[in-house]
């Protein structure tokens, strides 16, 4: 029995439903009626029907079916019809599991870790809008919906980073991120219409069908392919949505608002929504080695170079978002290395231990009574066992142990970006190696601070904490000094440090267990399947002369000796370098990364301005808009509209009124020679002309 249309609504509205009772009645827009309780309730209870049908469709999808239809028409465009509707095939399907799944659990986690917050309600209501959100996107069939979606989590997104809003940092944040994307969206919106305009229909089926003859096509007055500059377009909206370099400067600020959407939006779902995307549209991308060399140069360059930021925060959060940022860079090699599958394979195998990560520092952060410093953590192992152990789960599959669920997404990536046939497939493939160590370090830079070592958090002693010996704080980037804002920002109300550190309530720990499975066991029991087997046979394209994952495929051997086969290659022991370095640098010998600091300060000032991204944007791009918006509006709106046009205007039509006046003086006589003239004036000029 296959799944119906129905249900396909049911799986979209329930959280939608949930959203509008906690939003409205929970939140005192039409009164209280529902409280606390009633909130989480409604909202666990549409996403928990999300999530059984998700895997119902799955398994629907699993024995072949397939759907693709129209809900409703939403409107006209001439003759063009722009529709609702959905298309269940295996990329869809399994995007639904992983969005509904981790939702469900941020859910659960939420009653937890925001037990005291007065916007109690109102948060339960964001994140269950985000994920009606998200599931229209990914259910999406259309261009039409894609984009409904895609603007609507951006929309959720934007009030969940300045949930605090009385806190100019979130503020700040929230406009940052708003900004940032509107600039990616542009590009977003360009590509859907030339899409639109040169196959005639928003439907992907229809666009794609015509994939051969849109690759054969010119942009006008150019030579450039216009598939090319779609497909970069369409990347670019990408860009923006999934943090990609130059676009990703919003994701770190984001983590202003609170941990349970870090881990829903900024690590499982919202921010992959651009990898899908492009897996999505990957008969277009094929027909266009430029946009793949785009993309897969885009991506190494953000795998590196922003993993390697994450070696020097000293907030909690702050490091698991700058490894969101580089893990997005090793999706998106994949996608330009035209290895969809592995894209898709990694974003899945991702959410789980990411999600797992931004919840075991969101433990951290309550256990430590919301001081997100590690310098001023330590120990915790003890204090907070079931922690300790879900968050060394998460670390071990993020850096690519051995038969952990990351090890198996994460080491196809490098070897597709070594087997690719693009310009910039040799930079990428270093570059992922790299990062591999690079990972490796941060990641147990951090374990070892929190979980292992003296315990810190009863004195407070930043000069032997083990960190750079020196203040973070007073190496802030630019933007922090210039607008208040504080790189390690308490994620609470107001709350200091008092009493030792604890264990998490069970609503917290709960989903980390949970997270904490697929973490170790879903790359092992779906590796073959998706990359290998005929799971995406049909919805990715790739063209023989990408060779990539021809290539993987030959040199595949199973689950078991793959992993087996990881402790005689390069990126075991760069992992196993990388931990080896944490451990000696933070536990052993807590005076070398000072030293390392003092001898590299000009390095160290690059990197704790962030590349100076944020002070270009601020000095360079804001700066330049502030003159251009105030140059337009001194010439254009004071000088040309209202100087020239409007009180130019009235001046004029008061001189004609001025000399009129004149004109009217009353006395006949004056009426009587003006006439007299006029006939005068009149007879001179017909004599004049020739007949």
């Amino acid at each position: 029995m296959s799944s119906s249309p129905n249900l396909y609504l049911l799986i979209a509205l329930a959280p939608l439903a949930g959203a509008i009772l906690a939003g409205l009645f929970g939140t005192g827009f039409l009164g209280r009626p529902i409280g606390r309780r009633g909130a989480h309730m409604i909202t666990i209870l549409g996403v928990l029907i999300s999530t059984i049908g998700s895997f119902m469709v799955l398994g629907d999808v699993l024995n072949g079916h397939r759907f693709d239809g129209l809900v409703y028409t939403w409107s006209l465009i001439g003759n063009t019809p722009l529709n609702i509707g959905f298309l269940i095939d295996p990329l869809s399907a399994m995007m639904m599991v992983v969005v509904t799944s981790v939702s469900l659990m941020v859910h659960i986690y939420t009653i937890g870790y925001m037990a005291d917050d007065p916007g109690y309600q109102r948060f339960f209501a964001y994140i269950s809008l985000f994920t009606f959100s998200m599931l229209m996107l990914v259910m999406s069939n259309n261009m039409v919906q894609l984009f409904f979606g895609w603007e609507a989590v951006g929309l959720v997104s934007y009030l969940l980073i300045g949930f605090w809003y009385t806190r100019k940092t979130a503020i700040f944040a929230n406009m940052k991120a708003f900004l940032i994307n509107r600039v990616g969206d542009f590009g977003f919106v360009l590509g859907i219409g030339l899409l639109f305009h040169y196959a005639g229909s928003m439907q992907y089926g229809d666009v794609f069908s015509q994939a051969d003859k849109l690759a054969g096509m010119t942009f006008p007055g150019t030579d450039w392919m216009m598939i090319t500059v779609a497909c970069i377009c369409l990347f670019i909206g990408a860009m923006g949505k999934s943090a990609q370099v130059p676009l990703h400067a919003w994701l770190p600020d984001s983590m202003e608002g609170p941990t349970p959407i870090s881990a829903l939006i900024h690590a499982a779902t919202m921010v992959t929504a651009g990898i899908f995307m492009v897996a999505r549209f990957s008969p277009l991308f094929e027909h266009s080695d430029t946009a793949l060399s785009f993309i897969i140069v885009i991506g190494a360059i953000g795998a590196l170079f922003l993993g390697i930021l994450g070696i020097i925060q000293t907030d909690i959060k702050r490091v698991v978002a700058y490894s969101t940022l580089s893990q997005l860079g090793y999706m998106t090699v994949a996608l330009g290395a035209s290895a969809y599958s592995v894209a898709i394979f990694h974003l899945m195998t991702h959410a789980f231990f990411k999600a797992l990560l931004f919840l075991g520092a969101g433990s951290v952060i309550i256990g430590m009574h919301h001081d997100q410093d590690i310098r001023n953590m330590g120990g915790l192992r003890k204090y907070m066992p079931i922690t300790w152990i879900t968050f060394l789960i998460g670390t071990l599959a993020l850096v690519g142990t051995p038969f952990f669920s990351g090890f198996y997404s994460k080491e196809h990536i490098i070897e597709a970006a070594g087997a690719a046939d693009v310009w910039g497939a040799g930079f990428a493939h270093y570059a992922t190696l790299i990062g591999v160590f690079v990972t490796s370090l941060y990641s147990f830079r951090v374990y070892f601070l929190v979980f292992h070592g003296k315990p810190r958090f009863d004195t407070h002693a930043h000069d032997a904490h083990g960190g750079h010996g020196h203040d973070d704080h007073a190496h802030g980037d630019a933007h922090a000094a210039a607008h208040g804002h504080d790189d390690h920002a308490h994620d609470d109300h107001g709350h200091g440090h008092s009493g030792p550190p604890h264990e998490s309530p069970w609503v917290v720990t709960l989903p980390l267990v949970l997270l904490a499975i697929p973490s170790v066991i879903i790359g092992a029991l779906v590796v073959d399947p998706m990359l290998f087997g005929k799971y995406f046979n049909g919805v990715i394209s790739v063209l023989p002369q990408h060779p990539a994952m021809h290539e993987l495929a030959e040199e595949w051997h199973g689950w078991v000796a793959f992993g087996t086969h990881a402790f005689t290659t390069l990126p075991f022991w760069l992992v196993v370098a990388g931990a080896v370095v944490a451990w000696y640098c933070y536990l052993v010998n807590p005076k070398v990364p000072a030293k390392i600091y003092s001898s590299l300060s000009g390095v160290n000032r690059i990197l704790e301005n962030k590349y100076f991204v944020d002070w270009f944007n601020e000095q360079v791009i804001a700066r330049g808009a502030r003159c251009l918006g105030r140059g337009l509006w001194q010439a254009g709106d004071r000088g040309l509209i209202d100087g020239v046009i409007i009180n130019g205007s009235a001046k004029l039509v008061g001189w004609v009124a001025g000399v009129s006046r004149r004109l009217q003086s009353g006395y006949i006589y004056h009426y009587a020679f003006a006439m007299i003239i006029g006939i005068l004036a009149l007879v001179t000029f017909f004599v004049l002309i020739p007949q």
